[in-house]
């Protein structure tokens, strides 16, 4: 096995003074473990070795810490985390010029980097081939399709992957530049191979990236698979990485036309009037914040009829996000370009998709001209009542309703799109936080028509077969899926992808906005019927920010309280009901039992409820608080929301302050 060339400098010295940092308390045991166990792996390349050591000869110990406390796990949006830590060494900037991303990323187990990228590669190759021999299906070669946003490192991670992948023996696929997230996700179905990586950290800092991980479902994996991979990670040798850190791309396939056509059609297909948006020409502006939302999202609005203006200084793909203190369509900083574009040119309304247009978000002109932010609630009850009510319109779906048709969205997400499907007589699945669980859900759907085809002697094409056959066939034998969602601005409109798509829900939305301007109405009308129709919904997310070490600590402190000292009230109010779903047993729906989580849900003497959890992609802990409150009519919705949104805020001040107090 070839050894990479190591410095001349003293190896034992850079050790000593570790072993010392360790015993005086400046560096964790985890840290100094692993940094040893780096340092003596002999399989760094020097430039990783001196970057080590520049950081130990300074004593830089916090610094290490961060690096080094914990290894990379799948979380519930796979791998993701820094590839540049707070300090960048000389030895990792290399001939970077300054405003460039690093030449190298960063070196440690708790940064996503080409060693943290090669050990994932091989362990989701092995547990991939593993599961195909356990099928009986050990003859068939392993294929994996990835994509990567414009993030700094996404190109050369995605070929890294694809390079492992190929000297393993597999057969890798690669698009020919930025894609985004439900892409990959159509791709791999439509590719019909085993597996699918995206390169991206989503809607994260600058700073970051990640390894999200698929399986031939085209959902992102989930139990069994995810422990199997996490398994398979932790068994590869570190002495196993040399080999493949160099780039051999000459098996890669790049991907042609055929499926980028294919993609584009899935999109269209989110569609339930395709006719009207070019009979009413919405005029929208549309930002892709840097991202790859230009790619696909813009030329399909535009097929479709709508007019529709960019954010030129966001049109170009850049991963330093230069125009944005930070690429999340859920701030409304990230669309400040974006509304004054609105204003300027009178815009019906605004788009705005994360990097990896996955997540969309949808601002609205009101009644005094300026542009109004919806939340991820209230445009996914806006897209749940208008779906419903359309596909009924359309007999599309039985008028009274059936339990075969289904709205499925998180627990986190608005009680108002439950409502909403329950007085049509649709059936709510809700599931854990990440929107791997809503893919999961429908395989299983998908999964069970299959079983029914092949009781009666059939074979089906479920990816191959017409739209009205399928639905069809699913409303008689499954369930048929309407339509889904999760707060943080995730919407899917088909079951076609099995990922939130920022493409297709922006044409969803265009739909809306076209059907309602025929009307002489707007989005922010048809929510505000829906309003006095189920009440007023009202929600509100509280964050808190605990990086590093000592942060992943306070934030574990935080969630193991609620479970050994359980709240008794909030903010004055008492709390009637703490649900823990690390320890009860709870079923969907469906009677599916739902996996253990620490994951809280608090319900309070007020009809108020908040949710607790841990971030599955960034350094903080989660607070989402809901609100209701009956409405009497139109006339007395004003003064509805202005009480509750005090009260709201209120209460997540009051739960943020006993979170501290927690921590």
């Amino acid at each position: 096995m070839n050894k990479q060339p190591q410095p001349t400098f003293n190896m034992t010295s850079i050790l000593e003074s570790v072993q010392n940092a360790r015993e005086s308390g400046a560096l964790l045991s985890s840290s100094a473990a692993a940094i040893e166990e780096w340092l003596s792996g002999n399989f760094l390349p020097e430039w990783a070795v001196s970057s080590l050591r520049e950081l130990v000869e300074a004593s830089e110990w916090e610094e290490l810490n961060n690096r080094f406390f914990q290894s990379m796990t799948f979380g519930t949006g796979g791998i993701r985390g820094r590839t540049q830590s707070t300090k960048v060494t000389l030895s990792e900037r290399g001939n970077a010029s300054d405003g460039e991303a690093p030449e190298h990323a960063g070196v440690g187990t708790n940064l996503l980097n080409d060693f943290n990228i090669a050990r994932a590669t091989i362990a989701l190759f092995r547990y991939t081939k593993g599961y195909l021999q356990k099928e009986g299906r050990g003859h068939e070669i392993p294929g994996l399709v990835i994509a990567h946003d414009v993030r700094h490192f996404s190109r050369h991670f995605c070929e890294l992957c694809a390079s492992i992948w190929s000297q393993l023996g597999g057969n890798s696929f690669i698009f020919d530049g930025p894609r985004s997230t439900p892409q990959l996700s159509f791709s791999v179905r439509y590719l019909r191979v085993h597996t699918g990586v995206v390169i991206t950290a989503s809607h994260n800092p600058y700073h970051d990236n990640g390894f999200k991980a698929y399986f031939e479902d085209g959902g992102q994996v989930v139990s069994p698979h995810a422990e199997g991979i996490v398994a398979e990670f932790g068994k590869v040798a570190l002495d196993e990485l040399p080999p493949f850190l160099k780039k051999e791309l000459g098996r890669v396939v790049v991907l042609g036309k055929a499926p980028e056509d294919a993609y584009r059609e899935v999109v269209k297909r989110s569609l339930i009037h395709s006719g009207i948006i070019s009979e009413q020409k919405p005029h929208i502006v549309f930002t892709p914040i840097h991202g790859t939302g230009a790619i696909m999202s813009v030329p399909v609005m535009r097929e479709c009829g709508a007019r529709v203006d960019v954010v030129d200084a966001q049109m170009r793909m850049d991963g330093n996000f230069p125009t944005v203190k930070s690429p999340n369509p859920e701030n409304s900083e990230a669309l400040s370009m974006a509304v004054a574009k609105a204003r300027e040119v009178g815009a019906d309304l605004l788009i705005g998709t994360d990097p990896d247009c996955d997540r969309m978000a949808v601002a609205v002109r009101n009644q005094a001209g300026d542009y109004e932010i919806l939340t991820g609630n209230m445009t996914g009850a806006i897209l749940a009542e208008y779906r419903i009510s359309q596909l009924k319109a359309a007999g599309l779906i039985p008028q009274e309703g059936s339990p075969r048709a289904a709205l499925i969205k998180t627990f986190v997400t608005t009680p108002l799109q439950d409502r909403i499907a329950e007085a049509h007589g649709l059936k709510v699945i809700n599931t854990l936080t990440g929107f791997k669980y809503i893919g999961d859900k429908l395989q299983e759907y998908q999964s069970k028509l299959d079983a029914a085809m092949k009781a009666e002697g059939f074979a089906v094409d479920y990816d191959r077969m017409a739209p009205a056959r399928k639905r069809e066939l699913m409303l008689a034998h499954s369930t048929f899926y309407v339509f889904g969602g999760e707060e943080s601005y995730g919407y899917l409109c088909t079951d076609d992808v099995r990922d939130k798509d920022g493409n297709a829900a922006s044409l969803a939305v265009l739909e809306v906005a076209a059907f309602l301007k025929s009307q002489g109405k707007t989005l922010i009308d048809y929510l505000d019927a829906i309003y006095v129709e189920h009440g007023l919904f009202l929600e509100t997310l509280g964050n808190v920010y605990l990086e590093g070490a000592a942060g992943a600590q306070k934030i574990r402190n935080i969630l193991t309280s609620y479970r050994e000292h359980p709240p008794v009230s909030i903010g004055g109010v008492a709390v009637s009901k703490v649900t823990d779903f690390g320890t009860e047993t709870l079923v969907d729906a469906d009677g599916k039992e739902i996996p253990k989580q620490d994951f809280y849900l608090v319900d309070l003497a007020n009809g108020y409820r908040y949710a607790v959890r841990g971030s599955g992609t960034e350094p903080k802990i989660k607070f989402y608080v809901f609100g209701y409150a009956p409405v009497a009519d139109s006339e007395a919705l004003v003064n509805v929301k202005n009480h509750t949104k005090l009260e709201i805020e209120a209460m997540r001040k009051a739960i943020e302050a006993d979170a501290m107090a927690r921590a």
